[in-house]
């Protein structure tokens, strides 16, 4: 009976330490990866610049994407406590102000103004990850270890 509450507990726990990290993928320009797309046809890539996220556009072989008729809207903050994040578009990119470190930005995709909307969330977490040192929401360790 020892023996099968102690696997259990040793399995919970290498659970528990692989989904603390969750898999993250990272893009081209080393920003994180959010999937805008059922079919994994359109990513976007949040990166950090001078205090604000930037958010770029990318196709399925993480190619740069023109922007034209596409729209994001964003919330942000404290769980249960999200508001409206101004979002603006320039040169290329959607730029929306950073929430705090722990916080999380929620963002709505759409294609097109008729298009139903993509929602992808990220916590925006600045803690750094032992393993590599990296802050955790650019911290790709658990995607590595999967791959392996």
């Amino acid at each position: 009976m020892k023996t099968h509450i102690l696997a259990l507990l040793s399995s919970l726990a290498i659970t528990a330490s692989a989904l603390a990290h969750g898999e993250v993928e990272l893009g081209p320009n080393g920003g994180r990866i959010l999937e805008f797309s059922k079919d994994e046809t359109m990513h976007g890539e949040v990166t950090v610049k001078d205090g604000k996220f930037v958010i770029a556009l990318l196709d399925k072989d993480k190619k740069p994407v023109a922007l034209a008729e596409q729209t994001i809207t964003a919330n942000g903050g404290p769980t249960g406590k999200a508001a409206k994040l101004e979002v603006t578009k320039a040169d290329g990119k959607f730029t929306i102000p950073a929430v705090k470190p722990g916080e999380w930005l929620i963002l709505q995709y759409k294609d097109n103004a008729k298009a139903k909307a993509i929602t992808a969330r990220l916590e925006y977490n600045l803690d750094n990850c032992s393993a590599c040192n990296a802050p955790e929401w650019l911290c790709k360790c658990a995607a590595n270890k999967a791959k392996k």
